[in-house]
């Protein structure tokens, strides 16, 4: 068996696939903080996959496949049956229904991302990536399960939040990808990159407890930003439409 230096990206992405895995395990035992720390681990891995690739310059169709695989299960199926164990078990059949949301549209998103996938560098995302989706998920149990109360008060958003997180990931809604580092992209977008230090650095300030209302935010902004684009459309063809229209100007011969 020959062993080239595509192997090292690989082996992070077993290892995110890993990680679902253990996420899966923990929520059985209704452990539910350990499975969202592991779903957080499995981003982890999931992003150096990437910087690996990058770095080895191995990138391969089987890389493609393997992570996409890898990204079904810490991202789909371990978050799914996290906040089936948490609460939607108890609304029976629909429960189910609303926590597979997490898991079938993530497929889909991917599937669509690969069909759709020419080159490895994209300024956007069409759709919520699976990996958000899974972090909002996991940031929230983090921030609000306690093991007297359970989700408490909050527990109501949580059929709303993976219903909602579902749909978004198969929407034409736009997200921007995590920002590069170097020179060109910096004087590029260089407010990317400031947001993106300024989250990191709330993140360590806070101790991690910014993370779901950092997640919350990111979502919102492509929200935002997809309606406002939207209503320019609207506006523009409306007023396209009004210059078509408008009568032409008497001519008069003399």
């Amino acid at each position: 068996m020959k062993i080239t230096r595509a192997v090292v990206p690989s082996l992070f992405t077993v290892l995110n696939m890993f990680c679902g895995f253990m996420a899966i395990i923990h929520a059985s035992k209704d452990d539910f903080i350990s499975s969202a720390w592991f779903i957080i681990l499995a981003a982890g891995f999931d992003s150096l996959d990437g910087v690996m690739a990058r770095i080895t310059k191995s990138s391969s169709q089987f890389g493609v496949e393997i992570d996409s695989l890898s990204d079904v299960v810490s991202f789909g199926a371990a978050p799914a049956f996290l906040v089936y164990q948490v609460h939607l078990h108890t609304f029976g059949g629909l429960g189910i229904l609303i926590s597979s949301f997490l898991m079938v549209f993530g497929g889909l998103r991917l599937a669509r991302f690969n069909v759709q996938l020419v080159g490895l560098d994209k300024d956007h995302f069409v759709g919520l990536p699976i990996p958000a989706s899974a972090l909002t998920v996991a940031s929230f149990i983090i921030s609000y399960w306690n093991d007297t109360t359970g989700l408490g008060r909050v527990v109501g958003v949580l059929p709303w939040m993976s219903a909602a997180l579902g749909l978004l990931m198969v929407s034409k809604v736009k997200y921007d990808t995590l920002p590069r580092i170097s020179r060109r992209a910096i004087r590029k977008e260089p407010w990317k990159f400031i947001f993106f230090a300024l989250a990191i650095v709330v993140v360590f300030v806070t101790a991690g407890e910014a993370i779901f209302p950092l997640f919350v935010l990111f979502i919102a902004l492509g929200i935002i930003r997809y309606i406002g684009t939207m209503v320019k459309h609207i506006l523009r063809g409306e007023e396209k439409h009004e210059a078509e229209d408008a009568p032409e100007p008497t001519r008069i011969d003399i």
